[in-house]
């Protein structure tokens, strides 16, 4: 019989769509994406629909990876990673200026200090309870004596902040710790990725996802505010790994195909 490797073509549809000369990037929006020579990708590990730490190498993988890997390529450069366990960390590595790139959610607070693309893959916001519990619907969740079990500054605590009337939002430093935090305090319900959470409850029986989401969580790339050319290069670029397939085929490789890739944005 013959043996087929059906993410081979994936990789060869990286250099062939994201392997544009260099010369057709402007000088000015490589010198804004990568000030250092280097671009430098943030790479949020507390998402693990996006990004993955290979068990056997310990790199990062993932369509986020993919993406950098593609961006770098156009801009003619090299790309270091810049790993980080959670989200806030990503957005508070910003003061420091350690990164030229990040996947992360749109998210007013973030939107104050961060320019982002349109978004790549849309996930939606979703609760964990135990099997027995008496929430089975999104709206079920928000009422007094509802505790919430959230990775702190993620894109799903900074919407349950605002939205929660009655609900009291518990959180940990990652969104994984809430998960731990949920089984060990018996807390009523634990926010998180729905991917994840389906994953979470599979490995634990006495568990169960409430259909629905109380948000979809759009995933862009970003770049820190007053990188004009370099956020209208990185939403062209955007655009273009959706509709090319590049984004459907990272999350296909990366295990991720159920996810959904985000429709066509607006221009910038």
């Amino acid at each position: 019989m013959l043996h087929v490797n059906i993410f081979a073509p994936f990789f060869v549809v990286c250099a062939l769509v994201a392997g544009a000369m260099a010369s057709e990037v402007s000088p000015d929006v490589v010198k804004e994406l990568a000030p250092t020579g280097r671009l430098r990708a943030a790479i949020n590990y507390g998402n693990p629909v996006l990004a993955q730490k290979d068990p056997t190498t310990g790199e990062p993988r993932g369509v986020c990876v993919a993406l950098a890997r593609a961006l770098a390529r156009r801009l003619g450069t090299t790309v270091d990673f810049v790993t980080y366990e959670t989200a806030s960390k990503v957005f508070g590595a910003l003061k420091d200026k350690a990164w030229d790139v990040a996947f992360l959610a749109v998210d007013p607070v973030r939107a104050k200090e961060i320019s982002f693309t349109a978004p790549y893959v849309i996930i939606e916001g979703t609760y964990v309870v135990p099997a027995d519990s008496p929430l089975h619907a999104i709206e079920d969740v928000d009422r007094a004596g509802v505790r919430i079990a959230v990775g702190r500054g993620s894109a799903f605590d900074l919407f349950l902040s605002r939205v929660l009337k009655h609900a009291q939002r518990v959180q940990t430093v990652t969104p994984a710790e809430a998960f731990d935090l949920f089984l060990q305090d018996r807390l009523e319900a634990a926010a998180g990725v729905k991917p994840a959470l389906v994953a979470f409850a599979a490995t634990h029986p006495g568990l169960r996802v409430i259909p629905g989401r109380f948000m979809a969580i759009e995933q862009a790339v970003a770049t820190p505010m007053g990188r004009d050319a370099g956020a209208r290069y990185l939403h062209v670029f955007v655009e273009e790994m959706k509709a090319s397939g590049f984004v459907a085929k990272a999350l296909a490789a990366s295990g991720q195909a159920e996810v959904t890739v985000a429709p066509p944005g607006t221009s910038n």
